[in-house]
């Protein structure tokens, strides 16, 4: 018998120890060589282990232990061959006969054979439908378990059943849950942040019919020549980048009694994903194009989506951007990323009234808010940064000049 004893990777720099957060095989299996056989998190990311050798596995630790990096976590008999069928063991409850209950149905003095349980009446289907209601979110009161137009109205009126919502109202029962090591490492990361920065938020607002027209005008083209879609998010990077370059303290951080500036832009893209809130990073943004930046936002977003996000992914930026338009967010007040000194929040565009020479005009608008440390960042620089970010996004030709206007290039000024 030959045994591997598979140990916890380094996931990172810095990180010591990590949470099992999910086996993906279950004791005794026959795992193959890089079949991912646990996810675990470390405190900045959540990783895959894969299997370093095929054979049986034998499971050293729980789901939910916090392990230290090159501890033992499972053991792989590398002699063991594959046995024909499955691969999992089967358990008791597989292997137990199931014997074939046949129920007599009780005999139904008044039969209703245009409707069965759970059934709506055609009023009640068509007001059901009319709300988007769903049969299992009407408790039925009518003869033979059938759905009134009452029943309905109720429903509507005095909330759902509770007993259709899978386990949500009607009782007083409570559950609790581990918080994962990321989102631990988060929460301390927000709080630390709120207690150790001099954190302010100015806002502005930008039109955004120019930038909508100029995309529904070559977006197909674009996407036809470039094999990825134009969004907003390309726009506001390289605008963002653009006025880093003016307000260098922006793209700056404090290190002891020192401030670092950053001759680069690493610019951090905010991205939800099921184990929470994940920034990676877009390295030497300022010299990306519109399609470059579009498609590393695409690679990294899904991986942060399907879990496979590494530490290196997300070291090193130096200004953040995140989208809570994309939620429906008219404002919010964003918290830094630490060590960054600023970050920059996008919401959703409204048509709202503005006044355009004089006129008033029904216009595209989203709110933009940049929250900053006072003490690295004056209120000159942070808002003379929205503005300029404001600028470039309402006239898109300046990105194409390093926020001059054309004209000003022109006559040499």
């Amino acid at each position: 018998m030959a045994i591997l004893e598979m140990k916890v990777p380094s996931p990172g720099e810095s990180i010591s120890e990590v949470e099992i957060a999910q086996w993906l095989v279950a004791d005794g299996d026959y795992v193959e060589k890089d079949q991912p056989i646990a996810e675990v998190d470390s405190d900045k990311a959540t990783l895959e282990l894969p299997a370093e050798q095929s054979g049986i596995i034998t499971l050293k630790a729980q789901e939910g232990d916090t392990v230290k990096v090159g501890q033992v976590v499972c053991h792989i008999d590398t002699s063991a061959k594959r046995t024909a069928g499955k691969s999992k063991p089967v358990s008791a409850k597989e292997e137990a006969p199931v014997e074939e209950i046949k129920e007599t149905p009780a005999p139904n003095p008044d039969p209703v054979p245009s409707y069965a349980a759970g059934t709506p009446s055609p009023a009640a289907a068509k007001l059901m439908n009319e709300n988007k209601l769903d049969a299992v979110q009407v408790k039925a009161t009518g003869k033979d378990g059938r759905i009134t137009k009452n029943d309905v109205i109720n429903a509507l009126s005095t909330g759902f059943d509770g007993s259709a919502s899978e386990g949500w109202g009607g009782t007083r029962d409570t559950r609790r849950e581990k918080m994962s090591m990321l989102r631990r490492k988060i929460a301390e990361r927000l709080v630390s942040v709120k207690n150790e920065t001099a954190m302010l938020t100015t806002f502005n607002e930008i039109d955004m019919k120019p930038i909508m027209e100029l995309r529904a005008k070559y977006k197909d083209a674009f996407a036809k020549h470039h094999e990825v879609n134009l969004g907003f998010m390309s726009f506001f990077t390289k605008a963002v980048t653009e006025a880093l370059k003016l307000y260098p303290a922006v793209n700056g951080q404090i290190d002891g009694n020192e401030i670092v500036y950053h001759d680069y832009a690493d610019v951090g893209i905010a991205v939800s994903s099921p184990k929470g809130l994940m920034v990676p990073v877009l390295r030497n943004a300022e010299q990306m194009s519109l399609a470059a930046i579009e498609r590393e936002i695409k690679r990294l977003a899904v991986k942060a989506r399907e879990g496979k996000i590494t530490p290196e992914d997300m070291m090193g930026g130096t200004f953040t951007i995140t989208n809570g338009g994309v939620f429906g967010s008219m404002l919010s007040t964003p918290i830094i990323n630490p060590p960054q000194s600023a970050i920059l929040g996008m919401h959703n565009i409204v048509e709202r009234p503005v006044a355009v020479n004089g006129q008033v005009e029904i216009r595209p608008i989203m709110f933009v808010a940049l929250s900053y440390d006072h003490r690295i960042i004056d209120g000159k620089e942070s808002v003379g940064f929205l503005v300029k970010v404001k600028e470039m996004l309402e006239k898109p030709e300046l990105m194409l000049f390093g926020s001059k206007d054309p004209a000003e290039i022109l006559l040499g000024l």
